[in-house]
């Protein structure tokens, strides 16, 4: 019997134990009778998402629109982050502590102080996503940026290369693999970000239907939601990591 090809492996196996968890799932909602008000069969959750597919539709664009605006202002303002704290030890002991300073604070407490300053708009949502997905993609690129061999840097400044070329030409094109590392986390907080933006500030958006459904025991169709969600992180986790394996195909098989 002929092998399958890796591609096809990687993508079966995944498939195969979700078809038997979802088997599974079906099945003992069944078998124990649990209501479909506590926890819908998949049957249920399907026939929901069916229902209401123009209403699911318009809900993730809107949370689509808040990851990609907030996945952008990450990359936007991390990268010169991390070229900042690797420049210099004095440059990493004032902007750390900030950073970390973001990070303590609960975005869901954070939420309504920032719709008091900016409005309840869109944009509150895009600087929770921007504030959760960022930190891991300055780390990763700071530690891409300082990774590279001694070596290699003494051979740029024999070379006589200035810091900006040793940056463009040394420092960032070994980083890349960390980069791409970064970019995956943050596409995948970027999605978690938007749904805890939308939980306290939104009229839209796959969060706000979840929230909403519950309030009104629609469960099956919160779960729909919640499925549509998952779905559209792995979606945006995979073209992340396609870009990766097409720009810079050294860098995929480094990852491994």
């Amino acid at each position: 019997m002929k092998k399958l090809p890796s591609w096809a492996q990687e993508a079966l196996t995944p498939l195969i134990v979700m078809v038997a968890l979802v088997a599974v799932w079906e099945a003992s909602v069944h078998l124990f009778a649990i209501p479909g008000y506590l926890f819908p069969a998949p049957s249920a959750i399907w026939e929901a998402l069916q229902a209401n597919a123009a209403n699911v539709a318009g809900h993730t664009l809107a949370t689509g629109r808040t990851i990609t605006f907030g996945f952008i202002a990450s990359i936007v303002v991390s990268l010169p982050l991390a070229v900042a704290i690797t420049s210099s030890r004095t440059m990493a002991n004032a902007i750390y502590p900030f950073l970390v300073l973001t990070q303590s604070i609960p975005k869901v407490a954070l939420a309504p102080i920032l719709v008091v300053l900016m409005g309840a708009n869109e944009m509150p949502r895009v600087v929770i996503t921007f504030l959760v997905a960022f930190f891991p993609l300055v780390l990763a690129i700071a530690a891409g940026l300082q990774s590279v061999p001694v070596e290699l840097i003494e051979l740029g400044r024999a070379c006589r290369a200035n810091r900006w070329k040793e940056l463009v030409r040394i420092r960032l094109p070994y980083a890349v693999p960390f980069i791409f590392s970064g970019l995956k986390a943050a596409i995948t907080l970027s999605v978690v970000g938007a749904v805890v933006a939308e939980f306290v500030n939104a009229d839209r958006g796959l969060g706000y239907l979840i929230v909403t459904s519950t309030a009104f025991f629609q469960v099956s169709l919160a779960w729909a939601a919640l499925i549509v969600l998952s779905v559209l992180g792995i979606a945006l986790f995979q073209i992340v990591a396609l870009v990766e394996r097409l720009a810079f195909p050294w860098a995929s098989d480094a990852a491994r």
